[in-house]
């Protein structure tokens, strides 16, 4: 199959049922217990500085992991899986004093290792097929907010910069045969945006162009991001890309993301995706919530049709993935909402102009 027809397809299921997303990947690889040699390989033997709590460089040392985490993904029910590459960008991988070069090799051996994994389970199954999301994660440095307090214009990081960095990441997940880009966890829009141009720029110089799913995060009960918009406004901020998919993810869990994703509903006409955490972290920085309870929340948005794509984040593990695939099985994909022809605008706010 090639990719156009993979992206045909992906479309198709989604107007047939509710898609379903993997879970976490932090989780699962803490359980397996790995030390400093699982993540120095032997291709980083000798390297400067603390390796270990790089998840993504396991794509290059252990990909054995990371192809047994798509697998079990996938065989909880996941349609799509992501890469693991959530941090690999040069930018983030800099606390880790990797070049551009291993960098780019994290991405594009993080993509191979998602399609193989997609098309094994492809072939297995035929009737559902498999998709692999290319993870671009947040930075550790943001565009829209100060890195000292003293400080209020300062920002440790350009626009031309964050550019360059997922403009690399893109690239090399192009190259590694991803269906799809998953612009995730975000919570800094002005970051978000220098990712979509760097998409856009490089269709424009010829890639080959494939769907873009954008998924925000409301860091708090405020209902912001942590660069503060508010729902409505961080939809007008990034409609112009003509994503398949928009959604929030991560720092809530899903009682508390409900109304998040209930507002997104009403005004986005693309699909809305959800993958909240497994609850809020307890004392101990653990997830408590059970894949019935995390099931059964996100079940009742399925049924109530504001969503057509569910997933978890922090916390949630293939028993979850099942748990919701189980949930949702048989029931409608929400409809879009009608595209509105009025000017939209945003800063914090939402702001509208009636044609």
């Amino acid at each position: 199959m090639t990719r156009k027809d993979r992206i045909a397809a992906l479309k198709a299921a989604a107007k047939e049922r509710i898609l379903i997303l993997d879970g976490s990947w932090g989780v699962m690889i803490q359980r397996r217990g790995l030390d400093e040699a699982d993540f120095l390989g032997e291709r980083f033997i000798g390297h400067e500085g603390q390796m270990k709590g790089n998840n993504d460089i396991l794509c290059l040392t252990r990909p054995d992991i990371v192809t047994d985490l798509h697998n079990a993904y996938y065989a909880a029910g996941a349609d799509i899986s992501e890469t693991n590459t959530f941090s690999a960008t040069t930018i983030a991988q800099d606390d880790y004093k990797l070049d551009a070069e291993a960098v780019r090799d994290i991405n594009l051996e993080g993509a191979k290792l998602a399609r193989a994994a997609a098309d094994e389970w492809t072939a297995k199954t035929p009737d559902k097929p498999r998709f692999a999301a290319g993870s671009i994660g947040p930075l550790n440095k943001m565009l829209s907010m100060s890195s000292d307090v003293n400080d209020p214009g300062h920002r440790s990081v350009t626009f031309d910069e964050v550019y360059e960095a997922y403009r690399m990441q893109v690239q090399a997940l192009n190259e590694g045969g991803v269906d799809l880009y998953l612009i995730e966890t975000i919570t800094d829009t002005l970051n978000c945006k220098a990712a979509i141009k760097a998409i856009m720029d490089l269709e424009e110089e010829g890639m080959e162009k494939l769907p873009i799913w954008i998924s925000g995060t409301i860091t708090d009960r405020s209902g912001r991001t942590l660069s503060g918009q508010t729902v409505e406004a961080f939809w007008n901020s990034v409609r112009h890309a003509k994503p398949f998919a928009i959604g929030f993810n991560c720092a809530l869990g899903a009682d508390l993301m409900r109304p998040h994703i209930a507002s997104l509903s009403r005004i986005a006409d693309t699909l809305v995706a959800a993958y909240p955490n497994a609850g809020l972290p307890n004392e101990m920085g653990q997830y408590d919530e059970t894949p019935g309870q995390t099931s059964g929340s996100v079940g009742g948005w399925a049924k109530d049709g504001i969503v057509n794509i569910l997933g978890g984040c922090c916390g949630t593990t293939p028993e979850h993935i099942a748990a919701i695939a189980k949930a949702t099985a048989g029931l409608k994909p929400r409809d879009p909402a009608p595209t509105s022809h009025d000017m939209r605008l945003a800063g914090l706010e939402p702001f509208v102009l009636a044609s």
